[in-house]
């Protein structure tokens, strides 16, 4: 149930980026190709997804394994989007302005909430 919650939040997110991104493209307001666009909204969805799988893994667990596990999820999520901004910018050389800036919106985007979705869920369960 938390699990489907955060996945139609984070859908309606990726969404509404993907359309304002798509609309942003096509009025040629900025210079940026629509598959950059689709390729990091779905690395960024994915990494999200497995940080907060673990998340959820850790609720059942007793208050010190409730911990390590969100330590575990946000760490991990840190380090895969580390390797994403290390891959995307000097493997791929999409270091252009356009597409920086996609890169930490869309890192702020689903960071933040995903963040949220995390803190929202502690209120009910504390450390």
């Amino acid at each position: 149930m938390i699990f489907r919650k955060f996945l139609t939040g984070l859908l309606i997110i990726c969404l509404l980026i993907i359309l304002s991104g798509y609309i942003l493209i096509e009025e040629a307001i900025i210079k940026l190709l629509l598959s950059d666009l689709f390729s990091l909204t779905i690395a960024f969805s994915a990494i999200s997804i497995i940080s907060v799988l673990i998340f959820i893994r850790g609720l059942n667990k007793d208050p010190t394994g409730r911990t390590m596990h969100l330590m575990v999820a946000s760490t991990l999520k840190l380090l895969l989007e580390m390797f994403l901004a290390l891959i995307w910018f000097l493997v791929v050389k999409k270091t252009y302005t356009a597409s920086v800036l996609l890169f930490f919106i869309l890192y702020l985007a689903i960071s933040l909430y995903s963040t949220f979705f995390m803190l929202k869920t502690l209120k009910s369960r504390p450390l």
